[in-house]
């Protein structure tokens, strides 16, 4: 039900609600769990989705034409109003339908698509420059000269290697005359024949230097008529890049964000500090930032937030229909940073380390290097805001002495590290590692059943600048990603399998575990591409080296701890 002051707001009936305990702290945006009121307001959201309203939209979602499959992220935020009353807001991120508006959903912190707006007006003026250019360039005139150009280049280049040639020719003939004559008595008859020869050979050449500026100039005359097609398209080029440029900046002052306490930035004044140093595109389009900027213009309190997928997979990310994800890092976190200022939230995650307690158990030691079995929960290396690792662990077991890394595992992966103790150790190792000789094999609990036994998983991957650590599926850009996998145990819905990664990317198994391209079955507990659980069920079970000093080929093992699938909530 909605209030008749404002249709955009959404009431909880009190008989829902009645045993929910409201949040004492917003929700931390990037790692939470759905807050009970955040999701009721997400399911009274996806009824309507899938209900109540009609939309132009083809979220992929009955099997239509996947050229036009547009999944789109939505987002909850729960609220109180000025009489402390709960309720809800919706948003969806970017366009909707083609329009930034709808009558259920709060509106863009900036409507750009606004009817006799700046926007659209100038970007007409920059589509119809766009026309232009592509008359411009299939003008057959232009055409023409471009293809005359290029095949009188052509058969010049043709020519010249002919010339070339012939006088190469000439000259061997040449040089076979002189070794003749020179056995000739008669000086008179050699000094004739050789001035003949010399001038053979300047003719050569001036018929060459006369072919090159014959050539050049009829080059330089179909140049000077290309000329006068590409300044026309160069100059509209150039007037399209700086109206784009000047519009991008138009837009950056508009967008301009609220906080609690009514302070306003602009989009260009909150990414300027940011490594990007100005905001990278779709920037304050999120459903986060237009559901708190409603909030904070309309005077109501924020409580908890959620976001949720709704509509088919895309190819390059990880994203499931309805579940919940998180606000994007690279978009939304400096626009929430301040947005969010003065707002007590919930306890950063990233900031914990859940194995504090658990020490390190060493599988072999010696004066080169050590293998350590890593509890899930602890970070490889020292973090921004965590010093707690195996790194510093080592350091204070060896009385600081410099552990040298060789390589890592993700702070929720368990399992074989291997550290070297003298730098040349490190180098060999290392190298094993960036030659590919080293066997690693991992076992890991999958979300879904497999109906195949074994397979080799090949999807190039890389990082997503604009929500790190997060890694993408990209068949143009990425690195060559090659995972085997096995089968091990099958239990209802759960599948355990080994994965012997063939290269070492950042996220590999974890991706080729949950895209639809690979075996569409998250690893259970995987929180970034995935649903999180007590813990991510991947592990480093086994592990083959050469050692560096002696050469022999080790092989080190340890079993997973999981515990049994039907124990998993």
């Amino acid at each position: 039900m909605t209030t008749r002051d404002d249709n955009r707001v959404h009431y909880f009936p009190a008989e829902q609600i009645s045993d929910i305990t409201l949040p004492e702290r917003f929700t931390f945006p990037f790692y939470y769990e759905p807050h009970p009121l955040a999701l009721i307001a997400a399911e009274a959201l996806q009824h309507y989705l899938e209900n109540e309203v009609v939309l132009d939209h083809n979220f992929g979602l009955e099997g239509d034409a996947q050229e036009s499959v547009i999944g789109k992220m939505f987002g909850v935020l729960v609220v109180q109003d000025k009489e402390g009353k709960p309720g809800y807001l919706w948003a969806f991120s970017g366009k909707l339908a083609g329009t930034n508006d709808h009558a259920r959903f709060v509106p863009p912190v900036f409507d750009m698509l606004v009817e006799e707006g700046f926007f659209l007006k100038e970007q007409e003026f920059i589509i119809a420059i766009s026309s232009r250019i592509r008359e411009l360039e299939s003008d057959p005139r232009y055409l023409q000269l471009q293809a005359a150009f290029k095949e009188y280049s052509s058969r010049f280049a043709e020519d010249l290697n002919c010339m070339r040639q012939e006088m190469k020719r000439n000259k061997k003939h040449r040089d076979e005359l002189r070794v003749s004559l020179s056995l000739q008595s008669d000086g008179e008859a050699r000094l004739k024949l050789e001035s003949g020869l010399v001038n053979e050979s300047l003719r050569d050449k001036r018929q060459l230097r006369e072919m090159i500026s014959r050539q050049e100039a009829q080059l330089a005359e179909l140049q000077v008529r290309l000329d006068v097609h590409t300044a026309k398209i160069d100059a509209l080029k150039n007037e399209r890049r700086e109206r784009s440029a000047a519009l991008q900046e138009q837009l950056f002052t508009q967008y301009v964000f609220l906080n609690k306490d009514g302070r306003e930035r602009s989009l260009r004044d909150i990414f300027s500090a940011t490594a990007f140093g100005k905001p990278p595109a779709a920037a304050g389009e999120c459903a986060t930032p237009k559901l708190l900027q409603y909030a904070f213009r309309n005077g109501y309190r924020p409580i908890a937030m959620a976001e949720f997928w709704w509509g088919a997979s895309p190819k390059s990310e990880i994203r499931k229909h309805r579940q919940f994800y998180p606000a994007c890092t690279g978009k939304c976190k400096p626009i929430l940073a301040h947005m969010l200022s003065g707002i007590p939230l919930e306890e950063n995650p990233f900031l914990q380390t859940t194995s504090g307690e658990r020490g390190l158990s060493v599988l072999y030691d010696d004066a080169h290097f050590v293998v350590i079995h890593k509890p899930h929960g602890l970070r490889s290396v020292p973090g921004v805001n965590i010093a707690d690792s195996v790194y510093s662990r080592l350091k204070q077991l060896w009385d600081g002495a410099e552990p040298l890394m060789v390589h890592r595992l993700d702070m929720d992966t368990s399992g074989l590290l291997v550290v070297a103790r003298t730098p040349a150790a490190h180098k060999h190792i290392q190298k094993q590692f960036l030659q590919r000789t080293i066997r690693k094999r991992y076992t890991a609990l999958l979300s879904k059943p497999l109906e195949a036994d074994e397979g080799v998983i090949e999807l190039p991957l890389c990082a997503d600048p604009f929500n790190r650590p997060r890694q993408l599926v990209d068949f143009e850009k990425g690195k060559k990603s090659i995972t085997r996998w096995c089968v091990t145990e099958r239990s209802g819905q759960f599948t355990k399998v080994s994965f012997w990664p063939l290269t070492g990317r950042t996220h590999q198994l974890r991706m080729h575990a949950a895209h639809e391209l690979g075996l569409n079955a998250p690893i259970v507990g995987d929180d970034l591409y995935g649903t999180p659980a007590e813990r991510m069920f991947l592990h480093a079970a086994e592990l083959e080296l050469v050692h560096p000093v002696t050469r022999q080929r080790m092989l080190f093992q340890i079993a997973d701890d999981f515990p049994r699938p039907d124990s998993i909530s």
